[in-house]
């Protein structure tokens, strides 16, 4: 049976019409939520259903923050001409003409509600927050962070330049009990040497030319709450003594004041280098590194949680719809080929960037190996590796159960495996249907 949470229906300004269907749905299982538009965000739902009018920004901006499957009412008086046809092809899972089919309107409902699954996954397996991605890497990524987020210790989050390192500090800071007080990131690497110690420690007014006013320092600002020190392998040697001073005493000097001032902030440090070699070679302290170093977590590079490439394609896409204006894309079987076989020497930033390229460039319905600037899969270049062979024959057993038989419970049998596990399978390579639809 589907799970109810999959099952939620957002209506935005019911006509009368609708209140039998909607009665109906609401006693074989569905959760549904009636609203005016102005308040559609505050409610998540996978399909919607709204009748389109005049005000065609508004409803876009609701479809790029919303991503369930949408089906648009069109009242009988309104013109379908080529703009409206365009955006309704671009936004929409389906459309109804008015007056009402209720019969031919729940089917639309079962078919956008199986497209919803499709796309959703299973719900228990949602991201926490911005950590995308249910691979074992990521499972006990986030186990660590629960266990280190309720101590004020140091932690230093190592990984390749692009792993997320300051959404794992994010995170620590949202699950810690200074959640409430501020969180200040900086990047260590980005700031030149002569205004760095000003940016941590902060000036008086005076205190050399330019300092035409008091400022107070990063260290200053995130006083109760969270100090993020990105790249600190960056940081320069003698900077680093100072850091090291306050992390020993809990006090910071502004300069051109002699007056201490007590700070209280948790510090996460992240790094791409390696700071032990650093420290043999002399460009990081060791004193420094072993206050910095009593809690560690490690990013994992994107070639070895490839699984998450589907999830994480999914939330850029949806995260870059309002930017490029357009509904999110999902990535066809051979651009998700392509992403598995890709190396991602610039990780999950690089795959970012490349699925908001792809949303631009995309003139169908999905996402292709060129639009990403990808190559496309090995089948047509002919070298395959037994990892490629494996996904191919994966693929074909899918394609044909679901060939063969008429429901999706009856393709999971076929194939001896559950259907959480079916859909999974059905997302990881990509593959939409149009297979019969659970019964609403």
């Amino acid at each position: 049976m589907q799970s109810s949470a999959l099952r939620r229906l957002l209506v935005i300004d019911p006509c009368s019409d609708l209140q039998p269907l909607l009665s109906e749905l609401s006693r074989s299982g569905w959760k549904v939520h009636e609203c005016p538009l102005s308040r559609a965000l505050e409610y998540p739902a996978d399909v919607g259903i709204i009748q389109l009018g005049d005000c065609l920004d508004t409803v876009r901006e609701l479809l790029a923050r919303n991503p369930a499957q949408w089906i648009a009412l069109l009242p009988d008086h309104l013109h379908l001409n080529e703009a409206m046809g365009k955006f309704i092809g671009e936004w929409f899972f389906d459309y109804h003409t008015l007056p009402l089919d209720l019969h031919r309107l729940k089917t639309i409902l079962g078919h956008a509600s199986g497209m919803a699954r499709l796309r959703h996954g299973d719900p228990h397996q949602a991201p926490q927050g911005d950590l995308v991605g249910d691979s074992r890497a990521m499972r006990e990524q986030r186990r660590l962070i629960a266990k280190l987020a309720s101590t004020n210790s140091p932690v230093l989050i190592r990984g390749e330049s692009g792993t997320g390192k300051e959404l794992v500090a994010q995170a620590l800071h949202r699950q810690s009990r200074r959640a409430g007080q501020p969180f200040i990131a900086i990047n260590c690497g980005a700031i030149p040497e002569q205004l760095i110690q000003s940016e941590l420690f902060g000036h008086e007014k005076g205190a050399f030319t330019g300092a035409s006013q008091r400022k107070t320092g990063r260290i200053e600002a995130a006083d109760g709450g969270t100090l993020f020190l990105d790249e600190i392998g960056d940081l320069p040697l003698e900077l680093q003594a100072n850091l090291l001073r306050f992390l020993q005493e809990g006090q910071i000097q502004r300069i051109g004041c002699n007056t201490p001032i007590a700070v209280d902030v948790r510090v996460l440090a992240a790094t791409h280098v390696d700071l032990e070699q650093a420290v043999v070679a002399r460009r990081f302290r060791e004193d420094l590194y072993y206050r910095l170093n009593v809690l560690q977590i490690r990013t994992a590079p994107l070639r070895e949680r490839l699984e998450d490439i589907p999830l994480l394609v999914r939330h850029f896409a949806q995260l870059y719809a309002s930017e490029v204006g357009r509904r999110p894309r999902e990535p066809s079987p051979a651009a998700l080929q392509a992403m598995q076989e890709y190396a991602w020497p610039g990780n999950i930033r690089e795959l970012a960037n490349r699925v908001r390229r792809g949303m631009v460039l995309a003139e169908g319905r999905f996402i292709e190996p060129e639009d990403l600037g990808l190559l496309a899969s090995c089948q047509e270049s002919g070298e395959c590796n037994l990892v490629d062979y494996k996904l191919q024959a994966e693929r074909r057993a899918l394609n044909e159960a679901i060939q063969y038989t008429s429901t999706f419970t009856q393709a999971a049998k076929a194939l001896g495996v559950s259907r959480p596990t079916f859909y999974r399978l059905l997302n990881k390579h990509g593959m939409r249907t149009r297979h019969k639809s659970p019964p609403l």
